[in-house]
């Protein structure tokens, strides 16, 4: 067969190039293994905010992939046209956490595996991914790093505070330190002794504080 002859091919003779059964097959399987990654995603989740439309985009998202790859693989002419198309498309949106674009690329992959016919890769593979992200997001880091915002009014209450805070927590750095309209607020990375912040009440009373906030912090963002 010629590149001519495959020009001249009919429309309906390539439509029936995918089974009807295949078809069915691989969406309902896409849309399963689509909402089984979304409630991996949901409950490995420890990000700022969570998003419930990201989810959903997961579903789609394996759904769409799998539908374009059986276009592709059933038909020449249209797979030409499709990467014609996808090569001018643009994704501006911003990816927040770095672990979403996993999720992103195991969708697709889900929808290509599934479109190749390699059904007991598919299933079998997303279990398997499933497993080790939920052992990984069910181990917590022994101490959990917080921010602590404190509002004081002169350097000698910040000496003052900083003493306080260094005895009732394990460990204390300085992330930053700003000075405006006579308040210093100071930022520091605390990690707290058996989870202990009562601290902060009672440092909220002293005098020369106006403010203080403790935060959680990933690393990245604080929650």
């Amino acid at each position: 067969m010629t590149f001519r002859d495959i020009f001249k091919s009919g429309f309906m003779e390539n439509m029936t190039a995918v089974l009807m059964l295949d078809m069915v097959t691989a969406l309902a399987l896409a849309f399963l293994l689509g909402l089984y990654i979304f409630f991996i995603y949901r409950k490995t989740y420890s990000g700022v905010m969570y998003s419930p439309g990201f989810g959903v985009t997961l579903i789609g998202l394996a759904l769409i992939t799998t539908m374009l790859i059986m276009t592709v693989a059933s038909n020449v002419v249209l797979s030409l046209g499709m990467v014609g198309a996808l090569s001018i498309v643009r994704f501006r949106a911003a990816i927040k956490e770095p672990v979403d674009i996993l999720f992103l690329f195991w969708s697709i992959a889900v929808g290509i595996v599934l479109a190749a016919g390699l059904i007991p890769l598919a299933v079998f593979g997303s279990i398997f991914i499933g497993i080790v992200l939920l052992l990984f997001a069910s181990k917590k880091t022994p101490d959990t790093p917080y921010i602590l915002i404190i509002h004081c009014e002169d350097e000698r209450r910040e000496t003052e505070t900083k003493e306080y805070v260094k005895k009732r927590v394990k460990k204390m750095n300085l992330k930053s330190k700003s000075v405006s309209d006579g308040i210093i607020e100071l930022n520091y990375e605390v990690r707290l002794i058996d989870d202990d912040s009562s601290f902060v009440n009672k440092l909220q009373k002293t005098d020369g504080v106006s403010r203080v906030v403790l935060v959680s912090y990933n690393g990245d963002y604080m929650v």
